[in-house]
């Protein structure tokens, strides 16, 4: 039945979507089809309702608390892939509104922050003003073409959902730098990875560009890469092994990490005490 739940969700959300989209553009559509659709809509939010409820009661009946048993019912019945977006989107929001107040997120006193955001600043306010560009462009020939007020003002939320996006990711990636503290190393991206390396498993630190990383989070051959516009600049060995966690929730094993470093050399003076060989 989980999985079952599951796949309807997926499939009845774009549905209802596409619905609600032709009512607001002023398609007449068939009021069988309406009927037909809400009771399908109906009937999955029932189907999720019972899943959740079984769910529950399995881990109650385990010796699960009310609190763990609902939050272990959440993790079962939502897949990973959406938990994480949904995580996301909250971390933005909050991002935004460290950086309106000069603020920043998990930077302890006597830690060193290593920004990572500088380079991709650029790009991202051209990307922002296109956007605000296209936003009221579309609204105006919305306008012109005489398109009903329900979808051009669906359109303009998801135009202006999008400009918020960008800003959310921007500020993000601002509020939330590497950290260096003398238990660890902290890797970020924004709020879409987050890695916590302590300083007992670092062999060394160097210095390395490289200007073609294929993605921001990539993996492979216990290779780690968090880059920026496609670059890193500093590489960190380990001693063994370590579990880094994927955006969208796949684990990984990896020894080596690369990452980007606004300021390489002072990332590699704050990281240098922290290697065995550097000890007294």
């Amino acid at each position: 039945m989980l999985r079952i739940a599951r796949a309807a969700l997926f499939a009845v959300l774009p549905a209802e979507l596409l619905l609600v989209t032709l009512l607001l553009s002023g398609v007449s559509l068939p009021v069988p089809v309406v009927v037909v659709a809400e009771l399908a809509v109906v009937s999955v939010f029932v189907l999720e309702a019972v899943t959740a409820y079984r769910l529950f009661r399995s881990e109650r009946r385990g010796g699960a608390g009310p609190r763990a048993a609902l939050l272990a019912t959440f993790h079962r019945l939502v897949p990973v892939q959406v938990r994480k977006a949904t995580e996301f989107e909250l971390k933005g929001v909050v991002s935004l509104v460290l950086w309106i107040g000069r603020r920043r997120n998990g930077v302890p006193p006597g830690a060193t922050a290593v920004p990572y955001s500088k380079e991709q600043t650029p790009l991202l306010l051209v990307i922002l003003f296109a956007m605000i560009v296209e936003t009221v462009a579309v609204d105006l020939l919305l306008i012109a073409l005489d398109v009903s007020d329900g979808l051009r003002v669906l359109v303009l939320v998801i135009d202006l959902y999008g400009i918020v996006f960008g800003l959310a990711l921007g500020a993000a990636c601002v509020t939330r730098p590497h950290v260096v503290t003398p238990d660890e190393l902290r890797i970020r991206y924004g709020a879409y990875f987050d890695l916590r390396v302590p300083r007992e498993l670092i062999s060394s630190v160097r210095l390395s560009r490289n200007y073609n990383e294929s993605g921001m989070v990539t993996a492979a051959d216990g290779r780690l890469g968090v880059a920026v516009s496609s670059q890193t600049n500093v590489i960190v060995e380990l001693t063994e092994p370590i579990i880094a966690v994927r955006p969208l929730g796949s684990r990984v094993e990896v020894t080596t990490i690369r990452f980007f470093a606004d300021t390489p050399n002072a990332a590699l003076n704050a990281l240098r005490p922290l290697q065995p060989r550097d000890a007294p």
